[in-house]
């Protein structure tokens, strides 16, 4: 195994020992991938995901407001979404849409997207007074480097399916997307739930980063499991099968 993998697996399993102290403790966790496309958010969530049990984790992937989700308002799809105690919710594309692709298609006024921004705030403070953990990664890749991948999606018969036209016609927007990206962060990024943003260019190491981001804001988790859980239930377990033999 080379020493980026030995890396990678490290904090894998750091994932995972987290993962183990979020259900012990009852804790909810909302992780939020952001990011221009073709930038990995679906490759870094795999190697998140990868070392997790399943039954402690689910995976949004967000995409345009169904005519039912569009009757109520923008934010009761992710409401509904918030994790259950113990419980791990990763957003693949979030309610930053608002702010970010409905702005830049027109597909809402700029009085609507400005007051997104206030509107976003709220709802995560709301979130964090309620003891729910948020942790916001926002991936970003150079034009080069996304040419490069979506003409690789475009030959690869197994990855043709992740390139569209939309994809292709952003790249007209790729100035409007900076300027709302830009807004984003300057507006969201606050002190108790800021924004991480990650060149993913280099792929594995941008992959290392996002980990390496979730677990140090998960370390209560691992520490608690570590130092407490781990100890008292084997001692528990321990006195059971002695009790046995």
């Amino acid at each position: 195994m080379s020493k980026k993998d030995d890396e990678l697996k490290k904090l894998q399993y750091k994932m995972l020992r987290a993962q183990q102290g979020i259900w012990f403790k009852k804790e909810r966790v909302m992780i939020v991938f952001e990011g221009f496309d073709a930038a990995g958010k679906g490759g870094a969530i795999r190697k998140v995901t990868e070392p997790l049990d399943p039954r402690g984790v689910r995976v949004h992937p967000i995409g345009p407001p169904s005519a039912e989700d569009q009757g109520k308002h923008w934010f009761f799809r992710f409401w509904v979404r918030v994790p259950e105690q113990g419980m791990i919710a990763i957003f693949d594309r979030s309610w930053y849409g608002r702010v970010l692709v409905e702005r830049v298609e027109k597909l809402i006024n700029k009085e609507t997207w400005k007051r997104a921004y206030k509107e976003i705030n709220q709802f995560e403070k709301l979130m964090i007074d309620d003891g729910v953990t948020i942790i916001k990664i926002f991936l970003k890749i150079s034009r080069k480097e996304q040419l490069k991948r979506f003409e690789e999606r475009l030959n690869d018969p197994y990855k043709q399916w992740k390139i569209s036209k939309d994809d292709i016609r952003n790249r007209e927007n790729w100035n409007h997307y900076l300027e709302a990206i830009d807004d984003m962060v300057k507006e969201t990024s606050t002190d108790i739930c800021p924004w991480k943003v990650i060149n993913t260019d280099d792929k594995d190491k941008a992959r290392q980063e996002v980990l390496k981001t979730i677990t140090s804001k998960l370390k209560f988790a691992e520490k608690w499991m570590e130092e407490k859980a781990h100890v008292g239930q084997k001692k528990e377990l321990k006195l059971i099968l002695d009790g046995l033999s």
